[in-house]
């Protein structure tokens, strides 16, 4: 029985490797140095096998997971994606020069 146990589990998990990432619980309060030391953040929605809605704060090599509605991280995830914005948009172009003889 053990073996097919284990072996349900591992087929299972090849399956659905997503299952074991999602946000089983969130937090409303948010502590600054938590806030300041995010790298990037994910949106987990409430459908498939994530069944809870949250933002997923990814520091190094830790998560976080806390409401979407709070409005500190709205306002987080607004900086940040400007912030991302922003650095694309000052990328110049190569211009191309025509040589004539």
């Amino acid at each position: 029985i053990s073996v097919l146990f284990l072996t349900l589990l591992f087929l299972f998990i090849a399956l659905f490797p997503g299952a074991f990432n999602c946000c089983m619980k969130i937090s409303d309060e948010i502590p600054k140095g938590i806030l300041r030391r995010v790298e990037r953040f994910e949106i987990q929605k409430a459908h498939g096998l994530c069944h809870l809605e949250a933002v997923i704060l990814h520091m190094k090599g830790k998560k976080f997971c806390v409401n979407p509605w709070n409005r500190k991280i709205k306002k987080l995830m607004k900086k940040m994606k400007h912030k991302i914005h922003r650095s694309k948009s000052h990328v110049k172009k190569q211009r191309r020069t025509r040589i004539t003889k």
